[in-house]
């Protein structure tokens, strides 16, 4: 799709924090709450002194001598504290004797009777909310303060083994069917027919069981959905409960796992007793290949707990308890390493692919994700659909998202076709690099490279048409060819590998002929075009040869863990490679052939891309059709043989 010229990476320099440095230290952290207590302290004191205290104390012969004078307004007597109100409305305090009644202490020196009934007093109860609040609070503070400091260093010094009580509980998340929110419906899902199909029978069972048990049909307990990444498992799953209106618990297959054995386990019986409480309801377990490997091979660090955690999920499917009313349902990339246990019917016996969106589906994505952005009068996105075969749902939405980037960053309100063109680019092979010039060699160089490229996809039959060539640096590559097919394929021909291997020659080959040199640049190329004529060898049986046999390599295992290492002798070995040889050695020939006798065009289009660095497809047809090539069309393609 896109050919790059490779740079030497270079490792990067430099210092960084040593290992083991965290935070302070435990000595550190006590003098730290110490300081702090002394601070709260003192702090304390002083409100209580300025702020709590207002009144100036004095004896109880001066307050008496006052009274004489007529200078006190009234009294208020707690306990054995007076506090005396004078006519300036400034107040003073004083105490008394518990055992006497303080008329008697006030009689006592000598007050006369008239004015000391010109005072007001009044006896307030001792047990009142500010005697208390100023009894316990210098109690209370520093305990509260004392057990902060002991609960915030438990939690810095706590380990693994004071977080044993609440390792076994489920870490699953809940999705709540009232919560509009987070609701996903299949209205929200493009695309999948055939999945969304087979999902409706589960979203019937749950909405009306009776239909099926009166038949005596018993609904699938698990779900097993398969697929490439980004095409929609999980999305698929929460629209099921969505639809049916239970609740939905979802979950990890890698949250079960910990470092004590057992745990796993634990967590899964939890999962499914909260999931029987809220039944009916749908468990989903993403990434189930982290714990429903294959057992006894050692695929996977052949952990205990790994299995362990394994053998409670089958118990808990398909054991001595049914769970009639809670559905399974998990989602892998890799269900050729999954156990066979979990695969036999009443366990994960129903298993739905969902494939990558064909052109149809990727126009009815597109629509879902473009709901919320702001469209041009110019977007089509019937043509984006058809610009991005092989994508997978998370792709567009990552296409339609970064479209929208590119459109804000530019202080613009709507989105254009312009903008979602480039977008395109941009997921396939990563931000443009303007910053990566090239001096005037290198850029030739690269010109005649892509050059190369598009020149034998645009001669050969069999070879998809070319839409774009640029000399600009693009994520890793230096420059790319973009070809895309007419239509999408399910199915690749012998011819077709042959001409896509001639393809990745031609960058190399159009070097080597003009600058008789090669470069680094086509060392991607080298790897690529390698890899498929292998394959085409020893797994697609396209050798004449070797025959249709598949040979595996080492790395290959069967669905039972056994090895097949030595599988193949060397002198079979040997075979694969000269067959490889042969396979490259012929594509060569042919894209050495189609440079040479086309050696104008090739110039033409080189000259071109050095001038202006991107040429799309209507303009390199027209160089094609001025060198006397006649480009593509889509009819052609049709009326050619498959094999």
């Amino acid at each position: 799709m896109a050919n790059s010229r490779k740079e030497a990476s270079r490792k990067p320099r430099g210092g960084g924090e040593p290992a083991g440095a965290g935070g302070p230290s435990i000595w550190i952290q006590l003098a730290a709450a110490f300081a702090v207590f002394l601070v709260l302290s003192t702090g304390y004191s002083l409100v209580r002194q300025y702020f709590l205290d207002k009144s100036e104390e004095v004896p109880l012969s001066q307050i008496a001598v006052d009274i004489s004078a007529g200078t006190v307004v009234s009294i208020e007597v707690s306990g054995d504290k007076i506090t005396a109100v004078y006519t300036d409305e400034t107040k003073k305090t004083s105490r008394k004797e518990t055992e006497s009644a303080l008329l008697q202490t006030l009689s006592d020196y000598s007050i006369e009777p008239e004015k000391l009934a010109r005072v007001v007093i009044e006896i307030k109860d001792e047990g009142g909310l500010r005697f208390w609040a100023l009894t316990l609070l210098p109690i209370l503070v520093p305990v509260v303060f004392l057990f902060g400091v002991i609960w915030y260093l438990s939690r810095q010094l706590r380990g693994g083994g004071m977080q044993a009580f609440s390792f076994g509980k489920s870490m699953a998340r809940l999705v709540n069917p009232e919560d509009e929110v987070q609701k996903v419906t299949f209205k929200d899902v493009a695309g999948a027919k055939e999945a969304k199909s087979e999902l409706l029978e589960i979203v019937d069972f749950l909405k009306n069981p009776k239909k099926f048990i009166q038949i005596g049909a018993r609904i699938p307990k698990g779900v097993l959905l398969m697929g490439a990444p980004g095409t929609g498992k999980t999305l698929l799953a929460r629209a099921v409960a969505g639809e049916a209106g239970v609740p939905f618990f979802s979950i990890s297959g890698s949250e079960f796992v910990e470092m004590f054995v057992g745990v796993g386990a634990s967590r899964v019986r939890d999962l499914f007793q909260t999931a029987k409480k809220a039944a009916p309801a749908i468990v989903f377990i993403d990434e189930i290949d982290a714990v429903g490997r294959v057992r006894g091979t050692g695929v996977g660090g052949g952990n205990d707990e790994r299995e362990q955690t394994l053998n409670q999920i089958l118990v808990e499917m398909d054991g001595f308890e049914p769970n009639e009313k809670v559905i399974v349902m998990a989602a892998s990339n890799r269900p050729d390493v999954l156990d066979p246990a979990l695969l036999r019917p009443g366990r994960f016996d129903r298993r739905v692919t969902i494939d990558l969106p064909d052109r149809k589906d990727r126009e009815e994505i597109l629509k879902v994700h473009a709901r919320s952005k702001p469209l041009g009068p110019d977007v089509n996105l019937i043509v984006i659909a058809e610009r991005t075969p092989g994508f997978s749902g998370a792709d567009l939405a990552s296409l339609m998202n970064e479209g929208a980037i590119l459109a804000a960053r530019e202080d613009r309100k709507e989105l254009t076709q312009y903008d979602l063109i480039r977008s395109i680019e941009k997921v396939m092979l990563g931000p443009e690099r303007r910053s990566h010039v090239l001096n005037k060699k290198e850029k030739e160089i690269t010109a005649y490279h892509e050059a190369g490229h598009a020149l034998i996809a645009s001669v050969l039959p069999y070879a998809d048409p070319v839409h774009k060539i640029s000399i600009i640096s693009r994520g890793r590559a230096a420059g790319y060819t973009l070809k895309l097919p007419f239509e999408d394929r399910r199915m690749q021909s012998r011819k077709e590998f042959l001409d896509d291997i001639a393809v990745s020659l031609g960058g190399y080959i159009a070097e080597k002929l003009v600058f008789d040199d090669i470069t680094t640049g086509a060392s991607n190329d080298l790897q690529v075009l390698t890899a498929l004529a292998r394959n085409m060898v020893a797994r697609y049986g396209m050798s004449e040869k070797m025959g249709p046999i598949a040979f595996a390599t080492s790395a290959q295992r069967t669905i039972f863990g056994e090895g097949v290492e030595g599988e193949q002798s060397q002198e079979v070995a040997s075979q694969l490679d000269e067959e490889v040889k042969k396979i490259i050695s012929g594509a060569h020939k042919i894209a050495l052939g189609v440079i040479t006798k086309h050696r104008k065009a090739l110039d033409a289009i080189a000259s071109r891309l050095v001038v202006v660095e991107t040429i799309e497809r209507e303009e390199f047809e027209n160089i094609l059709i001025a060198n006397g090539i006649t480009p593509k069309k889509k009819e052609d393609i049709e009326h050619q043989p498959l094999v």
